[in-house]
Order: C-alpha cells, then sequence, then structure tokens
C-alpha cells in the first residue's frame, strides 16, 4: 500500500476514484455508534468519556467537562463566569435551556459607572464595576438537578477536575498562548512586582508558574486553589459552598478591594439560573434553536429566517451543495442576512425584564421576511450594521447512550475577564457588565440587578417535522457565535457537508469595534470568489484571507450530528 496516496505514482483508475471523494476538510470527523463528547481539550473530553462508560447521562458529563475546561482553559473560562445550555430530552423530543448569566449588583447606576470610568467604555471594559454575579457554579448546579441522570452526585462529578487542579496538568499550545496574551489583564491587579524573593502572596502574579511567568506550552500548571473551591463546590453545594460561603466572601473582598460595589447580599440573592422556553427558526426541513434573550442568539434565527424567505420569494437561489462555501452568491447573501441580524439584536437585545419589544415581534417571521425582501440586493451589499467587542468562551457538546444531547457555554468574556482574582480562589471573575450599552436611553443601559447583552450562545439543530435531533452544536467567539451557527446549519443542510466538513469550510466574521460592517473572510475562498464579493460592494468593507493565528477571529467550533437512519454519531 506505499504508494496509494501518491497522485504521481497511482494508476489513472485509482486517481480518477479517489478525486471523486468530496473532503477538503482540516481532520476526519469521528465517529461512533453509542455516544461522544465533543469539546476543545482533550483531558476534558477523556473525563466526559470515562463518565459515560460509567452510565453517566449528557447533563452529568456536561457538569463534569465545564469543570475540567474551567481548569484547563482559565483563560476562556471558569467560576467567575457564566453559562448557558440546551438539552435535549430524547424521551419527550424536547428542547430545555438554562440561562445561567448572573445580574449586575443592585446598587450599579450608570451615574456610578460614569463617575468611576470618566473615560467611558475604555475604563469600564476591565472595571470592578463590570463584574456581573458569576453564573456558572449555580448553572452547573441547576444543569445536575434538572436534567442529571441522578446516578453521580455534585461532588462525585466535580471531583475530576479537582484532581486535574490539584496534580496539575500539560498546558496545550493554544491555551499557552492566549493565557500568555492575558498576562496583562492579570498583572494590573497586583501591588509587587511578581520577584519570587518577595514574601508577599500578594505581590506574586496569579496564573503563573513562578509568580512572574506564565505556563509555556507542555509545562506542568498546579491550581490547588481552585481544587479546594472545587470540592467546596460539590461538597456543599452552590448556596453554602459557594455564594455564601467563602469563596463568595472572597469575591466581594477582591471587587470591593478596588473600588467595585457587589455585596455579599448580591451573591446570597442569586438562587436561581433563568430557565425560559427556547426559540427557533426553521431552514428548510430543520428548526435551529436558542436560548432568548439576552443572549443574542436571537440573531442566528433572525438571519436563518431572512435567508429562508429570500430563497421562498426567489430572490436569491436555493442553496445547495456546489453554491455553499464555492460562490459569491451565497457569501453575500448570508454575510447580509447576518447584519439584519444585528441590526435588531444590537438594538433591542436587553435583559428580558427591561425589553420594550417582545421576543415573539423579534422572531415574527412576516417581519423578518418585509425586512429581508425590502433590504437585500443580490447584486450589491446594503444592509450594513456596526458591531461590539471580542471574547474568549468555551464550548462542548455531548451526546448519551438514551440519545440525549446537550450543548453548553462556559466563559470569562474577554480572555481572563477582569483579570481580578479572589484572594485564594484560583479563578478569575468576568467582565460581562461591559456589554450593557451606556446610552440612557438603551434597553441595554447599566442598571442594577440587570443581566446584560450575552453573547455565549449553545444551539440545537431538530427535524422540523419529527422533533428528533439533527445535531448539537456551537461556535465560540464572543459576536462571532450566531455566525458560527447561522453558518454550520446552512453548511450542513443546505451544503450536504459532514461536520467536521462544515467546521472546516471557510467562513466570514463581523467583527468587533468595527464600522460600516467590516466583514472578514477566511483564507481558502478562491480569488475568484473574493473578487465577485469586491464587485457586489463589500470592497470597502472586508478583510480577504485571513490567515495563521488571526484566524481566531472566526472561534473554534465542535459539532456532533446524528445520522437519522442508523444513528451513527459524527
Amino acid at each position: 500500500m506505499g504508494d496509494w496516496h501518491s497522485s504521481a505514482t497511482a494508476p489513472a483508475t485509482l486517481v480518477a476514484e479517489n478525486d471523486k471523494i468530496s473532503f477538503a476538510s482540516r481532520r476526519s470527523p469521528v465517529l461512533s455508534r453509542h455516544a461522544s463528547v465533543a469539546t476543545s481539550q482533550p483531558l476534558a473530553t477523556s473525563i466526559g468519556i470515562d463518565l459515560l462508560r460509567r452510565g453517566a447521562n449528557a447533563a452529568d458529563v456536561a457538569v463534569a467537562v465545564a469543570a475540567a475546561l474551567a481548569v484547563t482553559e482559565p483563560c476562556s473560562t471558569g467560576l467567575g463566569g457564566d453559562m448557558f445550555c440546551l438539552f435535549y430530552d430524547a424521551n419527550e423530543k424536547k428542547v430545555r435551556a438554562i440561562n445561567g448569566s448572573g445580574p449586575s449588583p443592585k446598587e450599579l447606576s450608570l451615574e456610578k459607572v460614569m463617575a468611576a470610568c470618566p473615560n467611558g467604555e475604555s475604563d469600564f471594559m476591565f472595571s470592578p464595576l463590570s463584574v456581573t454575579v458569576p453564573g456558572a457554579a449555580r448553572g452547573w448546579e441547576d444543569t445536575l438537578n434538572r436534567f442529571g441522570s441522578k446516578k453521580f452526585s455534585f461532588e462525585q462529578l466535580l471531583e475530576p477536575a479537582a484532581k486535574l487542579a490539584e496534580e496539575g496538568f500539560p498546558v496545550s499550545p493554544i491555551t499557552a498562548f492566549h493565557w500568555g496574551q492575558g498576562k496583562d489583564q492579570l498583572k494590573k491587579w497586583v501591588s509587587g512586582d511578581g520577584d519570587d524573593n518577595d514574601d508577599d502572596d500578594d505581590d506574586r502574579l496569579p496564573f503563573t508558574v513562578d509568580g512572574t511567568n506564565t505556563p509555556r506550552a507542555g509545562e506542568i500548571f498546579r491550581n490547588p486553589d481552585l481544587a479546594r473551591v472545587l470540592r467546596e463546590l460539590g461538597r456543599h453545594g452552590a448556596t453554602k459552598g459557594f455564594y455564601c460561603g467563602t469563596t463568595g466572601q472572597a469575591i466581594v473582598e477582591a471587587i470591593q478591594d478596588h473600588g467595585g460595589i457587589m455585596t455579599v447580599q448580591d451573591l446570597e440573592d442569586y438562587t436561581t439560573s433563568l430557565f425560559p422556553e427556547p426559540i427557533f427558526a426553521q431552514y428548510r426541513d430543520v428548526k435551529l434553536w436558542q436560548v432568548p434573550p439576552n443572549g443574542q442568539g436571537i440573531a442566528a434565527l433572525i438571519a436563518l429566517s431572512g435567508l429562508q424567505s429570500l430563497e421562498d420569494a426567489g430572490i436569491c437561489p436555493k442553496l445547495n451543495h456546489e453554491t455553499v462555501g464555492k460562490s459569491a452568491d451565497s457569501y453575500h447573501v448570508l454575510v447580509e442576512m447576518m447584519r439584519l441580524g444585528f441590526l435588531d439584536t444590537q438594538k433591542f437585545v436587553a435583559c428580558p425584564n427591561n425589553s420594550r419589544v417582545s421576543t415573539e415581534w423579534l422572531l415574527d417571521k412576516d417581519r423578518i421576511r418585509d425586512r429581508a425582501t425590502s433590504l437585500f440586493d443580490p447584486k450589491k451589499a446594503t444592509c450594513h450594521a456596526a458591531a461590539l467587542p471580542s471574547s474568549d468562551t468555551v464550548s462542548f457538546q455531548v451526546v448519551d447512550t438514551d440519545g440525549n444531547a446537550i450543548s453548553f457555554v462556559n466563559s470569562n468574556f474577554m480572555g481572563f475577564g477582569t483579570g481580578l482574582v479572589p484572594k485564594n480562589c484560583g479563578f478569575t471573575l468576568q467582565n460581562r457588565g461591559f456589554n450593557f450599552s451606556l446610552d440612557a436611553n438603551h434597553d441595554n443601559c447599566v442598571a442594577g440587578n440587570k443581566r446584560p447583552y450575552h453573547t455565549i450562545i449553545p444551539a440545537i439543530l431538530t427535524y422540523a417535522e419529527s422533533g428528533d435531533l439533527y445535531a448539537t452544536l456551537s461556535n465560540m467567539g464572543g459576536f462571532m457565535q450566531p455566525q458560527g451557527h447561522l453558518q454550520l446549519t446552512i453548511n450542513m443542510v443546505a451544503g450536504g457537508l459532514d461536520p467536521q466538513e462544515a467546521i472546516d469550510l471557510p467562513r466570514f466574521c463581523i467583527p468587533q469595534g468595527q464600522q460600516n460592517g467590516m466583514v472578514h473572510f477566511e483564507t481558502g475562498i478562491p480569488d475568484s470568489v473574493v473578487e465577485e464579493l469586491k464587485t457586489k460592494g463589500h470592497a470597502d468593507n472586508m478583510t480577504a484571507n485571513v490567515s495563521g493565528h488571526d484566524r481566531s477571529i472566526f472561534g473554534r467550533a465542535q459539532i456532533i450530528q446524528k445520522d437519522p437512519k442508523n444513528g451513527v454519531l459524527w
């Protein structure tokens, strides 16, 4: 078999047969029959697989994996952040949601933010005032209580991660890179210089191997403080073991010591996650499910519904395997519909109790159809929107042996979040409050006891008619997430691609902080397609051939797709 792969020496007939294989992916898909775990970290995946073999269900595994990722990727996620999840119940063929995002401190106000942050957003971005109540701990517990198998205790599910933190783990290359990039976020809160000879532990830089340097790729990192926090959480539960315990007190002291206003009462009052009804949009014979606002998942649904309207009206040709990822028309319509989705979400998405418009109104098919058909021009770019800032997140997917599935997202926001570390806790505090608006007239304006516009969004696809699971998916990366959900859905449903091909197909991203809907296109798109996109009016608002580590703006993604005929998981 030595030369079977070489087109230079293989027989012509064999070359012809190989040329028929439609596969341009960077890696092969992983297939299984009974259950599957897809994460960004092999150590976390192995913990999930071990639990599946021991009879855990998707929710059990999700809690254990979320904890493991909090240990191994602290520059993206942790107990100082929030979580969202969608759970697919195979018996009932029903999707359920948990919104594990915590509110702002009750005493927070626009006036206090502007007084403490005279330069506005640039000061507020990593300010202690941007810390909202961390929702992850409560969300993990609620996930287990609502959807768990009852075969494993909270303590049992957190122990593998606690052991990983205590004994140490080798840091992966990409994580080491982002860890190092976040060093300044950590350093700004440390009073000293992190000198090894300094006896004051407060002067040592947290999340470093020697008080000064962040871990290199392959270096062992230990986090005994986080191991202790995880064990307290597992043993005593979210209320006594986190929010109302020593960890909660440390969170409040860290924030108040640096000028923040969160109180112990703010943490004690956070007694439950939200359990909203999931929302969906249908494209052809598949429904894409999202958690409703304050999350931004509705942007993907508006874009998907707009695309369906354009195809139904014949304004754009129906996308298929010959056009998806291969034609300027396919990229053009997806970019334009995504801009349409962002126009709505940036104007209207806010804490559910503070929004002047309903989710039902935003998703109204007639409203979306009218906007899409009146604004979209197949020949030129017309739907412009400005975007908001970037983040780091982890997400993962699990399907268990009973067919239940979970799409789970956990995040600090912007790498280490604020970079502020509560004493002896081993995690950083998020800066989700930065997603509040500083416009007093906006529904999303900063205020007390309020949830901000949120970027992290899980997704599940089901067959519209039967309700069976089609796939569970997510695409990390701040405001890339709804764009990723849209593209991954289209790549599979219209393009007929398998999950790995769908992820590897070159994507677009309308990034944060760019004027006039600046759109970036990933390397791999044919030059002819790029040139045609320029002629359609994208030339002044696009960057083509984004490559190397700059591709991180498109985010990492995971998908588990279920074959409806034989149940094989891709």
